[in-house]
């Protein structure tokens, strides 16, 4: 339905913080005959980043500048149907995501976003996805560190032993950086709504059902089986054991049995306690309107980290894996987190969806669901690591 559309990848929301630098990395890195334009709502920023991407790659001083506002219905609809791909980085997703959406479900035209939102990305498939397996449209969430190193890094461990057993896989982050507006935003949204996220959890799964024949879970243990050096660990209460169980429930090659669990890993006992604490004042502050208000007020939409900070800044996700008598240690690891590895990862995603020949899938689906080994094989040639440290 999309091959005889105008553009290959539309990036919507492309004067934010993030959506800048999604840009300047399209700019530098889509394949060779990519057909992409710059959307949004301010034509004067847009030209702004568009000559951004231009100084990286001269072609881009004929990048199309499309007007699209969540607002506008029919602006949205218009870049759903003018494009195989639509990124979007206009959050928080809760509040300015469905529009998009559902567009791309009716157009059935392929969807990336970067939400870490649970409640929006259920809400979605609740309201959308047998649109998209209708038409064909793959809407794929959670296409930035939420939650590629984890989806993507459980999927290479699983790979990495037997085929047809139960298997344990637990993830382990360490990770140094910077919040942009938006995702302070998107975080006190999601800890302002906690009983609405549980509301829409159990809809979903009511809804969904569970794998024929096959269990899948996530892990609730406070404490890991699994030790890896040094150290201290929290459970990581994210989207991304949501969207690693999808995978799994999706895919035979998870095995009969799967279990997945996810954690922090910090080095020092206080840093542990403070961000134990820290999490519950912010969930305590995001219920109430005024200490809401201050909590955004911490950065504003479209500001983020320096280059100079966010140079410094790393992850790493190690990964154990244990099933059929077998062991298995793996590491995704990249540069900056929330902001160049994102950036990135979105992007190649797009690209991965727009280009690559993949497995036949629709719907609401994962990144592993939907690329998998193809995606791997892009974020590696990009510089982000997916390596075995150990087997036994």
């Amino acid at each position: 339905m999309t091959t005889d559309r105008p553009y290959d990848i539309v990036l919507f929301g492309a004067t934010g913080f993030t959506g800048a630098l999604t840009a300047e990395y399209l700019a530098g890195h889509a394949d060779p005959g990519t057909r992409w334009a710059l959307a949004g709502r301010n034509q004067a920023k847009l030209a702004a980043v568009r000559d951004r991407a231009a100084a990286i790659d001269p072609a881009c001083a004929d990048l199309p500048l499309l007007h699209a506002d969540t607002t506008d219905p029919s602006s949205i609809e218009e870049i759903a149907k003018s494009a195989k791909v639509v990124i979007t980085t206009v959050g928080p997703y809760v509040q300015y995501g469905e529009p998009l959406v559902a567009a791309c479900a009716r157009a059935g035209t392929d969807y990336v976003d970067l939400t870490g939102e649970p409640t929006f990305v259920d809400r979605m498939y609740l309201k959308y996805h047998d649109e998209a397996v209708r038409t064909g449209a793959r809407i794929v969430h959670a296409c930035g560190f939420d939650s590629i190193p984890h989806d993507l890094g459980a999927y290479f461990t699983v790979k990495q032993l037997p085929e047809g057993v139960p298997l344990h896989v637990e993830g382990f982050l360490r990770v140094h950086g910077d919040a942009s507006g938006g995702t302070i935003a998107s975080a006190v949204g999601i800890f302002a709504d906690v009983t609405g996220m549980m509301r829409a959890e159990r809809e979903r799964r009511r809804v969904e059902g569970r794998p024929e024949g096959r269990t899948v879970r996530i892990s609730r243990r406070p404490a890991p089986r699994a030790r890896i050096g040094g150290g201290w660990t929290l459970p990581l209460p994210t989207i991304d054991p949501q969207i690693v169980t999808r995978s799994a429930a999706a895919l035979d090659r998870y095995g009969p049995d799967f279990s997945y669990g996810h954690y922090l890993a910090v080095k020092r006992l206080p840093a542990a306690a403070g961000m134990a604490v820290g999490s519950g004042a912010l969930l305590a502050l995001a219920q109430l309107p005024p200490t809401r208000s201050l909590l955004l007020r911490l950065r504003a939409p479209g500001e983020g980290p320096s280059p100079e900070r966010r140079a410094r800044n790393w992850f790493s996700v190690k990964f154990v894996g244990e099933g059929g008598g077998k062991r298995v240690v793996t590491e995704v690891a990249g540069g900056d987190p929330g902001y160049g590895e994102t950036a990135k990862m979105l992007a190649q995603s797009a690209l991965c969806l727009a280009h690559d020949d993949l497995p036949k899938t629709s719907g609401q689906v994962t990144t592993a669901t939907a690329m998998g080994d193809a995606l791997i094989a892009r974020l590696t040639a990009a510089g982000i690591a997916f390596r075995v440290l150990s087997r036994g």
